[in-house]
């Protein structure tokens, strides 16, 4: 998830578990606490871009890693605090619940988290959330901004605090039922069809959790569509085939970084051609609007060849592109339909 709502969190978390013996202080110790498994993001420094990804969300986001974190911070703060009544095993719950509730949030979306490193490969991904939800995060920041205003010895700051959190726990309720109804639909709309498939996932679109995308393994690449969860039942998804085209990677210029790339994918990806540019795509990450064109490009597309092409913004590059007035509309009709007059004028 992104850093904001991880400081919301551990703020509202910190309110609730630690500032009865350290006052306001316990919301920024709850902030930081919650941001620290993300220091990998300084392996850009010095990785290639591929190695960045897998470093990325890797060790420091591991089980491993939050246990001997929270044993060191604990030190620190019974340290700074030797004059109050904090016992060291209350800092140390307070900074494992911290650091375990930032690994295991960011498994609910698309990414990929290494919870089992060094240990295990195997990368954890849910799917429930995209990596900015506003819906999520609006509820432990109203949470926040009332603990910063309201006087530590205000009676309502615990009720502010659980505002924050409570919500937040439910809509990840809301979110598994989303997930759940579109995977029924979307396997019925592959039983419809006729269409054999090995495996499939479905990953909520950006910014909101109506409005799912669909990837199907097929012998030969993929089927994708988009469907929303206010979809009719009857009424079955839409796909697109994109052919694999495993057989490009032998253009590829380091063999090494396909491997690299081939981990990241979880095994979903496709290569294609643009102009002179050997282009390799995780299917993960969505595509560029795909809800408005079907054979929209993919977000994540990283270039193998010609050598030299900077990829350092492989992440971001595509989120954003295209995004206007006009296609925020198109998203709304994809979900909810077209207005009333036009789905009538629409009618034969």
């Amino acid at each position: 998830m992104d850093s904001l709502t991880h400081a919301a969190l551990g703020a509202c978390l910190g309110e609730v578990m630690l500032s009865r013996k350290i006052g306001k202080r316990a919301l920024l110790w709850g902030a930081l606490a919650q941001n620290l498994p993300d220091i990998d993001v300084v392996a850009a420094l010095w990785l290639s871009p591929d190695q960045n990804l897998l470093v990325h969300r890797g060790g420091t986001h591991s089980f491993l890693f939050a246990l001997a974190l929270a044993v060191l911070l604990s030190l620190l703060a019974r340290r700074k605090y030797r004059d109050r009544p904090v016992p060291w095993n209350q800092f140390f719950g307070f900074f494992l619940v911290q650091l375990l509730v930032h690994d295991l949030l960011d498994t609910c979306n698309a990414y990929g988290t290494g919870l089992l490193e060094p240990f295990s490969q195997e990368r954890f991904s849910f799917h429930l959330l995209y990596v900015a939800d506003p819906l999520f995060t609006l509820w432990p920041c109203l949470g926040l901004i009332a603990l910063l205003l309201l006087r530590n010895s205000n009676p309502k700051r615990t009720y502010w605090a659980l505002a924050g959190l409570v919500p937040a726990v439910v809509y990840l309720g809301y979110a598994f039922l989303n997930k759940q109804q579109i995977s029924q639909q979307i396997e019925a709309s592959l039983a419809k069809q006729q269409i054999p498939y090995s495996d499939y996932f479905v990953t909520p679109t950006p910014f909101n959790n109506w409005l799912w995308y669909a990837v199907v393994a097929t012998e030969n690449g993929y089927q994708i569509g988009h469907r929303s969860v206010f979809a009719e039942k009857a009424v079955p998804t839409e796909f697109t085939f994109f052919p694999k085209r495993e057989e490009l990677l032998r253009f590829a210029v380091d063999p090494g970084e396909v491997q690299e790339l081939k981990r990241f994918a979880h095994g979903y990806y496709t290569v294609e051609r643009w102009n002179d540019t050997l282009v390799f795509n995780v299917l993960r990450y969505g595509q560029m609007q795909g809800w408005q064109d079907p054979k929209a490009r993919f977000t994540f597309h990283y270039f193998l060849s010609p050598a030299g092409v900077d990829n350092r913004l492989v992440m971001q590059r595509g989120r954003a592109k295209g995004w206007n007035r006009e296609s925020l509309q198109r998203m709304k009709i994809a979900i909810f339909g077209p207005p009333p007059e036009k789905a009538h004028s629409a009618m034969p």
